[in-house]
């Protein structure tokens, strides 16, 4: 059943645009994971070619000398433990404070750039995408452990945002950033498809899985167990027979893309690959465990003894509100209230750095 609810979310696809292809043809033979020092340097690259070509940006986003391949400074003087944040989340980190010089735009602004795109203003569009670049990164974390690295995710979230700078119609009366996620997340999810997925599904299917999946998901957090279809059925107001269907399909897809991916190739290809993908893998985990550790050394002695406690960390067994209440000589209600600040506040962190909650899920 672990496998079943907690496997990556099944994502949207529908068909590319023009511009987009021609932007992804660049990428499609890329392999393997990016580590964080090249991940850095790839995003910039990759972004800068497609927009330029688009004629959107010019060198504020991407200042002359910057687009380069070197390994970016990891040096960071915060108390280390392990590893430090810094170090983890460095490439993030630098692309988030680029970015965060340019302001962002109030209605009015966004009506008169608006029109001026309309009317083929090159300078107005590359300041729109350039004040909304934010916007791509806050959408990008939600889709963070479904395939792709956060820096990709970013990258085709870019694509959206130009494909909606083109798009907008300021006269309908509703801001921008309301308009432009549709097409941020179309491009985030199609990427993810298109890069991580061999069989696909109707759209209606899809987004009724992901519905399921995230059923599944609150009610693992709520009951500190894996729900069972009946529990996902009442919470969804569904039949229990169409969800086990639902959660079925999504199984069989899940596997059929890891089977194809097992076959595809020779067998010294094949274990080339997952020599190479398991290292990857285990050194993302490590980052975001060791970052982890960081934030709850930043939490109070009795938040982070309570959170250790309720989620089984550094040692502990998972425990009940009241066995946690017994330990550290408090009710039960006031176990519940420490529990509820204490994420928040890790949330917070989380998203100060670049990351969504749901990466602790998967």
């Amino acid at each position: 059943m672990a496998s079943l609810l907690f496997s990556s979310t099944t994502t949207l696809t529908s068909v590319p645009t023009a511009t987009t292809r021609r932007c992804w043809s660049k990428k499609a033979n890329r392999s393997g994971r990016a580590s964080a020092s090249r991940g850095w340097g790839k995003v910039r690259n990759a972004s800068r070619d497609c927009i330029s070509r688009s004629g959107a940006m010019a060198s504020r986003w991407i200042p002359s000398g910057t687009c380069r391949r070197d390994k970016p400074d990891l040096s960071c003087s915060a108390p280390q433990r392990g590893c430090t944040v810094g170090q983890l989340l460095d490439p993030t980190r630098q692309y988030l404070d680029e970015i965060g010089v340019s302001p962002l735009l109030t209605a009015a602004e966004e009506k008169r750039l608006g029109r001026q795109v309309q009317r083929g203003d090159l300078p107005a569009r590359k300041r729109m995408i350039e004040c909304n670049l934010r916007l791509v990164v806050k959408i990008a974390r939600r889709y963070i452990n479904r395939g792709l690295p956060l820096l990709d995710l970013i990258e085709e979230g870019n694509l959206g945002l130009m494909r909606a700078v083109e798009k907008f119609d300021p006269e309908r009366g509703f801001r921008f950033s309301t308009y432009a996620t549709w097409w941020i997340r179309q491009s985030i999810e199609r990427g993810i498809m298109n890069q991580s997925r061999t069989v696909r599904l109707p759209i209606h299917i899809i987004k009724d899985i992901n519905t399921c999946l995230r059923a599944a998901r609150a009610l693992h957090g709520e009951l500190n167990r894996l729900p069972t279809a009946a529990e996902i059925a009442r919470r969804l107001d569904r039949d229990v027979a169409d969800v086990e269907r639902l959660l079925a399909m999504h199984a069989r897809v899940t596997e059929r893309n890891d089977q194809s991916l097992a076959d595809d190739g020779s067998p010294v290809e094949r274990l080339r690959a997952k020599r190479d993908a398991e290292p990857s893998r285990r050194a993302q985990q490590a980052e975001i465990h060791a970052a982890v550790d960081h934030w709850l050394a930043e939490l109070g002695e009795r938040h982070r003894a309570v959170v250790e406690r309720r989620f089984g960390l550094h040692g502990y067994h998972r425990a009940t509100l009241e066995q946690i209440g017994a330990d550290i000589g408090v009710t039960r209600e006031r176990v519940r209230q420490i529990q509820i600040d204490a994420l928040q506040q890790l949330r917070e962190m989380m998203e100060n750095n670049g990351l969504s909650s749901d990466t602790l899920l998967d």
